[in-house]
């Protein structure tokens, strides 16, 4: 407490108020010390933050530590809990009196009867009491009418809206046991039903069947009956437990047993009722006694696990509030009983302890998005792979979209998974012989004197025509015939031999003279000075200089200026005719049409030009126009 003047109180408070606050300050500092030292070993003790982070976030069942897929299933579940049972018959409605029978010391028969009311909440027996929560403390049973005897059949139906694998099917009576009954199941959810198990005081009479019939391999997905219920201790009420893989002979080796997979295998369980123990004393005076016979049970249930084929490891309801498997290994469906879509590289399996059988995904390069399953390929493949791409894209095609389409061909700078991996063939229209080229290299098929990757230009020793047909012609080689070199199109003989001394001599004392028969036979008269020679396979171009020209009526006469001379190479040999550079000639011969050229062959007349051949020439050509050529 502070003084009661006020200076004093004023001063001794403000002196408490700073010590308080100064201790603060320095407790507030040490921690801010002790944070800071130990900041940088907090920050780098990932290990134990790892730790923590893996019991967040628990491991995959269906999968090892190193991603390897593993077969799961999912928890044991009783899978009629909370359950709707639809029964044919229930007290109640209208409201009933029924009995229970019990015995005294002396043995006889004594009954209580009680009365059942559907719309009172203390005496009703719904349905429901049999996959509620049992409590053997409290205990809540289902009860037929009174009396339902045969052949009237009483049945109770439970539809699980889920395959299941079943393991047992219990029945926990709060009456007398039946003397006879069947279990049945159905997998198309109510349509169709299989019989599970039948119990009988009397299997032969009642069901046909013999209690002492033996299951073997060959008839495991056979019901049997058996008669070991129905007459011990009936009063008291037990339990009836069926268990779907006893004396099954393949129950030990039940993931290579598809039989026995299909057996324990339900969505529905149905139990009908066929015939109240009675024991005789049912009288039709005594109204005590049939009021004491009924069904009642306090307890259904159905104990397995969720079919999901060893590829899920729990189920879960789906958007259509519909139980399914949480599937895993790539597939798909509400059982996990088919591969997701585009994960058909090889069949759907059922997992099993040593092979997971996970789907895989078609190689299609990420050219396609659906594919389907070819078994044939499947086994000649070894049994790794069969899927078939369907629809390429990006203008590929094969199985695997691996190779381009026809008018495509691979570019070799981009992998098969680009979308440009295929390019257009690019075929010339004129050039090549179709649109189609080599999917590899892109050569597209030429035609004959035609190269090119598109077969855009001609092959050495061609030259390019003005035909479609055929676009680039051989060169041809220079031969003599009787129509004077016009390109082998007369009858004449072949060029003679240059080696053949007769031939040579023969051009040798050939007259060199000019007249105007032979100036109407050629096409072209030029006075021509020789620049240069060159040698093209059979033949040798002479670069000359027309200094003048005679025109005579053809399209093709030559013009002023440079131009070139084809002379055969052994017609040269032979000196037939004599060319020699610098000079200059008179040369007066035939215009080949077909690759246009100036051939100049033995037929020609080449003379070493003299200046009076200009006075004659002139002549002729006014004789050539009067049209005395004709003539």
């Amino acid at each position: 407490m502070c003084p009661n003047t006020r200076s004093h109180r004023t001063a001794s408070c403000n002196t408490q108020t700073w010590n308080r606050w100064r201790g603060c300050n320095k407790m507030v500092v040490v921690l801010t010390l002790v944070v800071m030292l130990l900041w940088p070993t907090l920050a780098s003790s990932q290990p134990y933050r790892n730790m923590y982070a893996s019991q967040q976030s628990p491991p995959d069942p269906c999968y090892d530590e190193n991603g390897t897929p593993k077969r799961c299933i999912p928890d044991f579940v009783n899978a009629a809990f909370s359950k709707e049972v639809v029964a044919s018959s229930t007290c109640g409605s209208p409201p009933t009196r029924y009995c229970k029978s019990s015995t005294d010391e002396s043995g006889q028969i004594k009954r209580n009867c009680f009365i059942c009311d559907a719309n009172h909440q203390m005496r009703r027996h719904p349905s429901a009491y049999l996959t509620d929560l049992n409590n053997p403390n409290n205990l809540t049973c289902w009860m037929s009418e009174p009396f339902v005897q045969y052949p009237q059949n009483v049945t109770l139906k439970l539809s699980l809206n889920k395959k299941y694998e079943l393991t047992y099917i219990s029945l926990q009576f709060c009456s007398a046991r039946p003397d006879s009954m069947g279990i049945f199941k159905s997998v198309d959810y109510g349509k169709s039903w299989v019989p599970f198990q039948y119990y009988s005081s009397n299997c032969k009479k009642m069901y046909a069947k013999s209690p002492r019939s033996a299951i073997t391999k060959a008839n495991e997905q056979e019901a049997l009956c058996t008669e070991a219920y129905s007459n011990i201790d009936p009063l008291s009420g037990a339990r009836v437990a069926f268990s779907t893989l006893e004396g099954r002979p393949s129950a030990y080796a039940f993931d290579n047993s598809p039989v026995l997979q299909d057996w324990v295998t339900a969505t529905d369980i149905m139990v009908v009722f066929n015939k109240l123990n009675t024991y005789g004393d049912e009288s039709p005076d005594d109204e005590g006694s049939r009021e004491s016979y009924y069904y009642a049970l306090s307890d259904f249930a159905v104990g397995g696990r969720c079919k999901c084929n060893g590829h899920a490891s729990r189920c879960i309801t789906n958007r259509e509030g519909r139980l399914v498997c949480e599937c895993k290994h790539n597939t798909d469906g509400y059982d996990c009983e088919m591969c997701k879509p585009f994960h058909y590289d090889r069949p759907w399996q059922r997992a099993t302890s040593t092979e997971a059988h996970e789907c895989v995904a078609c190689n299609c390069n990420l050219h396609a998005r659906r594919c389907r399953f070819n078994r044939e390929l499947y086994q000649l493949s070894g049994f790794r792979s069969g899927g078939v791409c369907l629809s390429c894209k990006h203008n590929t095609a094969g199985r695997h979209c691996h190779y381009c389409k026809e008018g495509y061909y691979r570019d070799s700078n981009k992998r098969i998974t680009d979308r440009r991996a295929c390019k257009a063939c690019k075929c010339h229209p004129v050039g090549a012989l179709g649109k189609m080229c080599n999917q590899t290299t892109g050569q597209c098929p030429c035609k004959d004197g035609v190269t090119g990757l598109t077969c855009d230009r001609c092959a050495k020793g061609y030259q390019q025509s003005k035909s479609p047909i055929a676009p680039c012609i051989k060169i041809p080689k220079p031969t003599t015939t009787s129509n004077g070199g016009n390109g082998g199109k007369g009858k004449g003989k072949d060029r003679p031999d240059p080696a053949d001394d007769s031939s040579c001599k023969k051009c040798k004392k050939r007259v060199r003279r000019l007249k105007f028969k032979k100036y109407c036979k050629r096409d072209y008269a030029i006075q021509a000075q020789v620049i240069s020679r060159e040698t093209v396979d059979e033949w040798v171009k002479f670069n000359v200089n027309v200094v003048q020209s005679y025109p005579r009526p053809t399209d093709r006469s030559a013009r002023r200026g440079e131009t070139h001379l084809w002379v055969p190479r052994d017609d040269l040999k032979c000196k037939c005719p004599k060319i020699r550079l610098g000079r200059r000639y008179l040369v007066v011969a035939r215009y080949r049409k077909g690759d246009n050229r100036y051939i100049v062959d033995r037929k020609a007349k080449v003379v070493r030009w003299k200046d009076k051949w200009n006075r004659r020439l002139r002549r002729y050509v006014k004789r050539e126009r009067r049209g005395l050529c004709r003539g």
